[in-house]
């Protein structure tokens, strides 16, 4: 799986009471919850070597919309890839969610690959980055990538104990293969620019690929 996003070495060391795995995870959960309701489904997904992911759907609500939220990737914090030893504690945390009108569950899988690129490929999953799945999303999905966008407009960080960062919840953007392209050239707010001057449905699973002349 391609992706745009800085490497970091194996995190190793010893963790708080407060921040084990099951609290911040039931945490999180806790957040997804108190934002969209009661989940309509789950998922899970273990990748060799790596902790369990799961995702959460919830919906669809008034508007048809259905959202996927990852659950597991944030249990441990993201490295600073400058960094020559990982820190347990300290480091950015995130999940993923995604919006799709209508929903498409064959989107699970992909969420969860997503979600362990941390733990596979020793990433740091960060707002204006970009994972390419080299393959469609979902069967029959015209995109094969997503665009990581900034957290906070659809679910509200969740603070930690100290000293470990706040749970950050990054929006997933699909994008086509030329969308991905074009981004890599003129940047991620370059892309975003173009979706919103076309105003572009970010959340339609059918939608084409947005005027890149």
């Amino acid at each position: 799986m391609a992706h745009d996003f800085p490497s970091f070495g194996d995190p190793h060391g010893g963790s708080s009471p407060e921040l084990t795995r099951a609290a911040v995870l039931a945490a999180v959960e806790a957040r997804l919850i108190s934002t969209f309701g009661e989940p309509s489904g789950r998922a899970a997904v273990t990748f060799l070597g790596t902790d369990r992911i799961e995702v959460l759907r919830f919906g669809p609500d008034a508007e048809d919309l259905v959202r996927y939220a990852t659950l597991g990737m944030s249990a441990a914090p993201m490295a600073d890839p400058t960094s020559p030893v990982a820190d347990q504690l300290r480091g950015p945390r995130a999940e993923l969610v995604l919006t799709v009108r209508g929903g498409r569950d064959g989107v699970l899988r992909s969420l969860a690959t997503f979600a362990a690129t941390p733990q596979v490929e020793g990433l740091v999953v960060a707002p204006g980055g970009s994972l390419d799945l080299g393959a469609p999303l979902w069967d029959g999905a015209p995109f094969t990538s997503v665009l990581a966008a900034e957290p906070g407009g659809l679910v509200e960080d969740l603070e930690l104990a100290e000293p470990a960062e706040p749970v950050r919840f990054l929006p997933l953007l699909p994008m086509t293969p030329n969308e991905a392209g074009w981004k890599r050239v003129h940047g991620a707010a370059a892309l975003q620019e173009r979706w919103l001057n076309h105003g572009t449905d970010l959340r339609d699973p059918q939608r084409r690929g947005v005027t890149l002349d």
